[in-house]
């Protein structure tokens, strides 16, 4: 299990727009370091150790996975992604954006590439002034006194006002949804996201059951006859697993993503079984449907067919390597009646058909900031 950390970032600019230089910085962090728990007010200084624009400051603070050493170098590259050049002489000058690490839980780090607590920081009113704000009560490792009692002690007598303009606070994932589904046709690539994000958000995972269906195989070299036992095990399977791990709440896990939701059982089941069998079997449906808990985001991956069979062929399990992309079609059509009927639902469609999420970051990052982003 990943351990988060909480750091405390010093973020400050004074050139161009420097409010959205401030917001675009916090933001990437949000993407790239992890959750932003707190944001504290702009603080208006005047240029430390050299004669310039005034600096736009504020501190936030993270729940990192992140260990130290890589959390610099992230920071470092977020600075350069966001323009910042530095000179060659080593000393202060205007900056679009300065990113530095104040505190890393209680922990005193002395390395080639960091130190930890940031050793300036108590000389400095526009660092800790917002960090006070939203850490009044934090320990410094090292002095061993509040924050609020530094920030006092500072012999710093620099003018330093806040301004009224506020920045937003991304929010995590975590703090928008309790459970997400990930859904799609068969190869779409619903497991493989789902175990993404179960590790990155350290999230319950709950993965279905279909290896253990011994009706499978059977189904798919004679489907007439093997339909109906299959679709009343998963749907049974699927109900039973949904019940019990929705009910559970784990103490050490943000929020749980399924790579299913059990509404597929009767998209199956309209394909695959005859019609008498299908009555049967909406009737058992409906009334295991009604006890489930939805999701408060439902996501389905669309892929397009030809790539949908070069998944399936790539991962080589035996039992699928016959399946017809009219097949296919048939269990994206029933899908998509499914959403188009779902008023209820907090639906979000992301076609993945020219993404590699499982191997291109931005490609799995462009995904995670649909998720965030998306409104109901």
């Amino acid at each position: 299990m990943k351990i988060q950390r909480i750091t405390y970032l010093s973020l400050g600019t004074n050139q161009g727009d420097k409010l959205k230089n401030l917001q675009n910085a916090i933001d990437v962090i949000a993407n790239k370091v992890g959750s932003v728990l707190k944001v504290a007010s702009i603080y208006e200084t005047p240029s430390w150790g050299f004669s310039s624009k005034n600096f736009y400051n504020t501190s936030i603070k993270v729940s990192t996975y992140l260990p130290p050493e890589t959390l610099i170098t992230t920071l470092l590259k977020i600075e350069n992604d966001l323009g910042r050049v530095r000179n060659d002489n080593n000393g202060y000058s205007d900056r679009v954006i300065d990113l530095d690490i104040l505190l890393f839980d209680d922990e005193i780090i002395f390395s080639k590439n960091l130190i930890v607590p940031h050793p300036r920081m108590l000389e400095r009113k526009f660092a800790l002034a917002p960090l006070v704000e939203i850490a009044k009560n934090v320990i410094h490792p090292i002095e061993k006194i509040k924050l609020t009692d530094c920030l006092n002690n500072c012999s710093d007598t620099s003018d330093i006002k806040t301004i009224p303009e506020k920045l937003n606070r991304p929010i995590p994932i975590t703090e928008k949804y309790n459970y997400i589904a990930i859904e799609g046709n068969i190869g779409a690539g619903k497991t493989s996201l789902t175990k993404m994000m179960a590790d990155e958000f350290n999230a319950k995972i709950v993965l279905e059951r279909f290896a253990d269906n011994p009706f499978l195989p059977k189904f798919y070299s004679d489907n007439e006859r093997y339909a109906f036992p299959l679709e009343m095990s998963f749907l049974a399977d699927r109900y039973q697993q949904l019940s019990e791990d929705l009910a559970q709440f784990d103490l050490f896990k943000n929020f749980i993503v399924s790579d299913y939701y059990i509404f597929k059982s009767l998209i199956f089941a309209q394909i695959t079984l005859q019609n008498d069998e299908y009555t049967l079997y909406r009737k058992m449906f409906d009334m295991m449907y009604k006890e489930i808990t939805k999701p408060d985001l439902y996501v389905y991956l669309y892929q397009n067919t030809t790539r949908l069979l070069q998944n399936i062929k790539k991962r080589g399990r035996d039992y699928e390597q016959n399946i017809e992309a009219s097949y296919l079609q048939k269990i994206h059509d029933g899908y998509s009646n499914f959403i188009k009927t779902q008023s209820d639902l907090n639906i979000l469609i992301i076609d993945v058909s020219n993404l590699d999420f499982v191997n291109n970051t931005e490609d799995y990052e462009f995904i995670i900031n649909k998720i965030k982003n998306h409104t109901s």
